[in-house]
């Protein structure tokens, strides 16, 4: 009877605690806890019960136990016999998937080989978790294929946090192969919503690809954003031998590579916003040939920064695709040289599109 009302009173605490012997073996977690882990095991292996998507079920025991977090927390406090407090990285298994996780837990001798873990920072822990799940998310809305009206293309899509800004899409109307990149204003959580809006809002079904970026900016003024908020778009679409685009406020220029080679294409346009009244947005077209490639850049590209602080530019962009025989030639080399100049750390989301003609 007493077990129970003391079983009631740390379910009801809002700190998550978990109960371990001294060889890892999990012999009580209270509600909390089981609401941020919800495991099927509710006694065994540490490692089940955090549900660790490395070798959990021998939780200790496994060559992967020597560098995890967690681990190395309850035994330092089984072999001081005093409180220790760690900080946890640990790789779990969600319904969306495997994410990485990370909290603070505060591990403490009980009595009679028992050690009780608390982990303080359990709203913190919960907000890790739905940033991975909306990470996950926003990876879903990303393009599916390398095909687009017989016309393969390749993309990276690299976001400078957890969630980014940037939006390619590539998509296929009749026999026009449309591509479209997006760049919302800020960084983070905010622009992930708000490129999440442009994915839904932009009409795949428009033939037009000035017409779609003038829907897409009728169905953001409905929304009342400041004016702090604004998107830029490069849209195209691709018919047999020639290039029709647009341009939203995008400054970066579409690249396009010819046996003559480098064009770069540029349309002054406003951004996405609720700046004017009547924006007005353009369309041109020009034709090309078999073999040449076409790219879709953001300024994540173009404005990263080295470690002297000089950018990137359109420059270094173009010539990587001078060097490349292909759309998946130019978007990996593009990539290995941004990573090399900005030393794997970037301050903007970076995106970028590329179809072979």
């Amino acid at each position: 009877m007493i077990e129970k009302f003391y079983r009631r009173i740390i379910d009801g605490v809002p700190a998550a605690v978990v109960v371990a012997d001294e060889n890892l073996k999990a012999v009580f977690a209270n509600a909390r806890f089981k609401e941020l882990f919800p495991s099927a095991a509710r006694r065994g292996r540490l490692g089940k019960l955090f549900c660790c998507a490395e070798d959990a079920a021998r939780c200790g025991l496994s060559a992967c136990s020597r560098e995890c977090t967690l681990t190395q927390a309850f035994e330092d406090s089984f072999y001081s016999c005093s409180e220790v407090v760690r900080r946890v990285l640990l790789k779990v298994k969600t319904a969306e998937g495997t994410s990485d996780v990370s909290f603070s837990i505060s591990v403490k001798p009980l009595g009679d080989g028992l050690y009780m873990g608390v982990i303080d920072d359990a709203y913190e822990l919960e907000i890790s978790r739905e940033l991975a799940t909306a990470k996950n998310i926003q990876q879903r809305l990303l393009p599916a294929g390398n095909w687009a009206a017989g016309h393969s293309y390749s993309y990276m899509y690299l976001p400078c946090r957890g969630i980014g800004g940037d939006l390619p899409d590539v998509y296929t109307i009749g026999d026009s192969a449309f591509g479209m990149i997006a760049d919302v204003s800020g960084k983070g959580i905010s622009a992930g919503m708000l490129s999440a809006f442009v994915k839904a809002a932009y009409d795949k079904t428009e033939f037009s690809p000035a017409q779609a970026i003038r829907s897409l900016c009728r169905k953001f003024n409905e929304l009342n954003l400041d004016e702090r908020s604004y998107v830029t778009v490069a849209a195209v679409r691709i018919d047999k031998g020639s290039i029709t685009y647009s341009m939203a406020g995008h400054n970066v220029p579409i690249l396009l590579k010819t046996a003559g080679g480098i064009t770069r294409i540029t349309l002054n346009s406003p951004p996405v916003s609720n700046w004017f009244e009547n924006p007005a947005f353009f369309e041109d077209t020009l034709p090309y040939s078999r073999g040449d490639i076409l790219v879709l850049l953001t300024d994540g590209v173009t404005e990263s920064k080295g470690g002297r602080g000089e950018m990137f530019g359109s420059e270094r962009a173009i010539k990587a695709l001078s060097v490349s025989r292909s759309a998946d030639e130019f978007i990996k080399t593009l990539q290995r040289n941004l990573k090399e100049f900005c030393g794997g750390r970037f301050n903007d989301d970076i995106t970028a599109i590329a179809f072979d003609l």
